[in-house]
């Protein structure tokens, strides 16, 4: 297969014969694959054609979809299609992925979070806590958050509005080409166990399962930005957050920033799920407030007191007691499968990595995030864990307070090297430079959460 644009094309031959040596190795080596080889036939047979500039030959295994259940399982919507593309394709697919990356700028999108280096989970959420929280420090002020739920987000893309995206972003037309023979005309079939059901051709969505699916999808949200200044996006691939800061009772800008995001998924062909979609108000006015409904596609939004967002549980109050007590359930579910392998004589060296991988990974999760703001209460519960290890275990292991502060102290550091990040210009030094300007609290919400608490870590130092 030749590639149509230039520099890879350099690589053909490399290209061809690396990917001719992996398929005869999984041929030989892999019982797995066994069974599916055979349909792919000579293993250099689909490299020896050469289609049209800007094609994407589909190989036979690129049209079985597999059903992936979600949590509950009550009907057929409850089913995630995931494609089984073959290894041939997940390659040329990364290819293109890294071909498309250093030709886009990352800064077009600033507040897209995902599949971004120096960008994660917790970026996402620090940046809708600390717009809340720097909010509310003004006088007779709230803010409402809507989060936003997509329905089958990546199987409604339409390709050619993808194509002209690309296009504007400065992709060349044979790039653009290619991913548009890639996600138009493909065959597709669902297989459960032995049994598969006819072949359809489609030419919508991306399928999940793809190495180019999320980023594809991230850049056709790229134009999806806020048209006031007192409302903020932020987006983690299909999951969006937008933050509505509202002062003297005057929503208008906020809702009308909805209605334009109705009208962007309208244009965009995407679906906002009503009922998915929540809403949650943050007010600490005195006095009780009655707050009108949001509605979107004339379907009133569900206002919550709390919101699991991108794992982290956030409430009305901005409180994080929830949050704890969810993973200190969690962390004490895990340390029962702890005990049994301490039972079984395992060494304390793996018992240790299995502490690190399976009950600290939960403990401290999205830790910048709510652990400097968490009552003195939640941070007992969760040493307590700790300490319950260190019995099982006989191995001393660091507090959540050291980890932490280590971590806080890391990521910031990342942040400051990194002048894309959103949050860098929070990060401003003194004439000095060897000091960073405190950043103005009112409040102790404020002054606890990640970027005070991260520029006063950076100060100590």
């Amino acid at each position: 297969m030749i590639w149509s644009f230039t520099h890879l094309a350099k690589h053909h031959i490399l290209i061809k014969y690396a990917f001719i040596s992996v398929l005869a190795a999984v041929h030989q080596h892999s019982r797995q694959m066994k069974d599916k080889l055979p349909a792919l036939g000579r293993p250099g047979r689909h490299f020896q054609r050469v289609p049209h500039p800007g094609s994407c030959p589909h190989l036979p295994e690129d049209r079985h979809h597999h059903p992936s259940p979600q949590e509950l399982r009550t009907g057929l919507n409850d089913y995630r299609p995931v494609a089984l593309t073959p290894i041939v394709t997940k390659c040329f697919e990364r290819l293109v992925q890294t071909h498309i990356k250093a030709t886009i700028n990352v800064t077009v999108d600033p507040h897209q979070y995902a599949y971004r280096k120096n960008r994660s989970t917790e970026d996402a959420i620090s940046s809708v806590v600390h717009t809340a929280l720097t909010h509310l420090e003004q006088k007779d002020s709230y803010v409402r958050m809507l989060f936003v739920d997509f329905t089958s987000a990546f199987n409604t893309m339409i390709p050619q509005t993808l194509i002209n995206k690309l296009s504007s972003l400065g992709l060349s037309s044979s790039l653009c080409n290619w991913v548009l023979d890639f996600l138009t005309n493909r065959p597709q079939s669902v297989r459960i166990h032995n049994i598969s059901s006819p072949t359809i051709i489609l030419s919508t969505g991306s399928p999940q399962g793809c190495v180019l699916s999320p980023l594809l999808f991230t850049l056709l949200t790229y134009d999806c930005s806020p048209l006031h200044p007192g409302c903020h996006i932020v987006k983690f691939a299909d999951d969006t957050a937008v933050v509505g800061c509202i002062t003297n009772r005057d929503e208008s800008s906020y809702r009308q920033e909805v209605e334009h995001l109705e009208g962007w998924c309208r244009e965009n062909n995407l679906c906002i799920n009503v009922k998915k979609t929540k809403e949650m108000i943050v007010d600490f006015r005195r006095g009780q407030h009655a707050h009108l409904p949001l509605h979107i596609g004339g379907s009133a939004v569900e206002v919550v007191d709390s919101y699991r967002y991108l794992g982290v549980h956030l409430s009305s109050n901005l409180t994080w007691s929830n949050n704890t007590s969810t993973l200190v359930r969690k962390a004490h579910q895990r340390l029962y499968f702890l005990r049994r392998l301490r039972r079984a004589g395992l060494g304390s060296a793996v018992l240790t990595s299995f502490y690190r991988c399976v009950v600290e990974s939960v403990v401290c999760s999205s830790i910048n995030v709510w652990h400097g703001s968490c009552s003195a209460a939640d941070r007992k519960a969760l040493q307590r864990v700790v300490k319950a290890a260190q019995r099982i275990v006989g191995v001393s292991f660091p507090s959540t307070m050291d980890i932490y502060t280590s971590r806080c102290r890391k990521r910031a550091t990342c942040i400051r090297k990194d002048p894309t990040h959103p949050a860098h210009a929070l990060f401003v030094p003194l004439p000095s430079g060897r000091r960073l300007r405190s950043i103005k609290c009112k409040t102790t919400r404020l002054r606890n959460s990640f970027i005070p608490e991260a520029v006063r870590l950076l100060n100590s130092t």
